[in-house]
């Protein structure tokens, strides 16, 4: 699939990055081949716990349903069970996502993803980096530790002492997980109320920067309810160029007509935000932009 970036766009996310003014967003697309994909997992319990719906790969649901039938805490404990015991990748790999961010030596990652690899990257290249959960809930309020940007803290977030931000939990703390429909409505309030649980100085990055979406497909909830909280801060962004790297929409039947069309809807519906997309994997989209990236230095 051609990428919809031109070469002009290519050159200043480049630009960006190198001057700091870029922030990740992780989704889990970036840790494809490393953890089990979430309609993999919603797939398993529901047929093992007998899921009575429809739609037995949607993770939130089927998630709702061992949340309401059992312990409420029972299905985000399964999930950290299971991703604790999978090593880390190899992140001195070619083309591998977090390994590259590591390199780029920015001073914010946001993920929605519950894992440890971004940390893990950062240090594996030689920076201090700390990690801070979003504290959507009363419960993660309670259990987090204070926020880096804590009054009298000092802290600065650099290329040296990046800070990676959990939008949507982290395994080391069980009930900080969205992962329940009920967790993604109860995140969406919380955002939407006055003083909402994001820090000042990360919603001046949302701002300020050029947002890189890295690893969401379209019928990701993770991405449509990152994004719409996201939105006031695009819309009023001093970095109007973002860029997405979106998964080719698949799904059971789905015919070339049918991707085509989605896929261009979901070009429209980012290029009023301000966002190019990148059509393929995490992998292909770094291996791209190294390549420009040499080519640009070569050429200085």
């Amino acid at each position: 699939m051609v990428p919809l970036l031109t070469d002009p766009e290519w050159d200043t996310l480049i630009a960006r990055i190198q001057s700091g003014q870029c922030t990740p967003f992780l989704g889990a697309g970036a840790c494809d081949g490393i953890l089990p994909k979430g309609t993999d997992i919603a797939g398993e319990w529901a047929a093992k716990y007998k899921y009575p719906m429809g739609d037995p790969q949607n993770l939130p649901r089927v998630a709702q349903y061992l949340a309401t039938t059992g312990d409420p805490w029972w299905p985000k404990q399964m999930i950290v069970d299971r991703f604790n015991a999978i090593p880390p990748p190899d992140f001195q790999k070619p083309d591998q996502p977090h390994g590259f961010l590591a390199k780029c030596r920015l001073p914010l990652y946001v993920t929605t993803n519950w894992d440890d690899y971004m940390w893990l990257a950062l240090k594996a290249e030689g920076t201090e980096p700390r990690r801070e959960l979003c504290c959507w809930s009363k419960d993660v309020q309670e259990l987090a530790a204070p926020s880096a940007f804590a009054q009298g803290s000092g802290f600065t977030t650099s290329g040296d002492t990046p800070l990676v931000f959990h939008l949507h939990g982290h395994v080391s703390m069980t009930k900080s997980l969205v992962l329940t429909e009920d967790d993604y409505l109860n995140f969406l309030v919380r955002m939407s109320k006055g003083k909402g649980p994001i820090p000042a100085r990360i919603q001046e990055a949302f701002a300020d920067t050029s947002l890189l979406f890295m690893g969401y497909g379209l019928n990701d909830l993770d991405f449509r309810v990152a994004f719409r909280s996201l939105a006031g801060y695009i819309a009023h962004s001093t970095m109007p160029m973002h860029v997405s790297v979106q998964l080719t929409p698949e799904h059971p039947g789905m015919t070339d007509r049918q991707r085509e069309d989605t896929r261009k809807y979901l070009e429209r519906y980012l290029d009023h935000q301000g966002v190019r997309v990148f059509w393929g994997t995490c992998e292909e989209f770094v291996h791209e932009l190294q390549w420009r990236w040499e080519v640009i230095n070569a050429n200085k």
